[in-house]
């Protein structure tokens, strides 16, 4: 299947017997075919306890399974579309930036506690990014939304990528993550920019960061 780029803010997926796709409710445009649009309440393929840990968080993105013969207009809200296709490896996204991505990928959740200790916690508190993000393993496409566009930066065990926590949208690829103070305490009195924190990606993979810093 997969998915082609009409323009900057609507894609085109191919949908073909036996094969899912699976998108946040609301975002068909249009569709040629024998195609089929049911809400899906288990939120994709990561199962019940997938499901679980983003409702408890509060951070579940309704889903439709998309099924049939035809072709299917996506988008959502005027958002900039950004495809990214998976080879085996793992994307973590957060939930209401998915757009639509294939039934071949295996979804799930992953608490962002693990993910630098105490500061994931920090990370969802202070930048509004959540507790809990998506993941999307195996190998097909994946179509997320952004402000402005994206951009896609390298991360290389020599140079880790520093990023502003509300342009961040995903990243994949052996990562670790941890948020940082950018200034000194004094200098964040009376600052409310996200500017003050910084995330910090290392090892190897990449990083997808939007042009704006206005969540979804």
């Amino acid at each position: 299947m997969g998915f082609r780029e009409v323009n900057s803010k609507m894609i085109e997926a191919t949908v073909v017997p036996g094969q899912r796709l699976f998108s946040q409710r609301g975002a068909m445009l249009a569709y040629k075919g024998d195609v089929s649009f049911t809400p899906n309440i288990q939120g994709g393929q990561g199962g019940v306890m997938s499901m679980i840990g983003r409702r408890v968080a509060n951070e579940a993105a309704p889903l439709m399974t998309v099924e049939g013969s035809g072709t299917v207009l996506f988008g959502h809200g005027g958002h900039h579309i950004q495809v990214i296709d998976l080879t085996g490896d793992t994307l973590y996204v957060e939930a209401d930036r998915l757009l639509a991505f294939e039934g071949t990928l295996r979804q799930g959740t992953m608490f962002m506690g693990s993910q630098g200790g105490v500061m994931g916690l920090v990370r969802g508190q202070v930048t509004g990014q959540g507790l809990f993000t998506t993941t999307l393993t195996g190998r097909g496409a994946v179509a997320v939304m952004a402000h402005g566009g994206v951009f896609e930066v390298p991360i290389t065990p020599q140079r880790p990528v520093h990023v502003d926590p509300q342009a961040y949208v995903a990243h994949h690829g052996d990562v670790r993550n941890k948020l940082s103070a950018a200034l000194g305490w004094r200098e964040m009195v009376g600052r409310g920019s996200g500017e003050a924190f910084q995330l910090e990606l290392s090892g190897s993979g990449a990083v997808y960061v939007q042009a704006s810093e206005e969540k979804l």
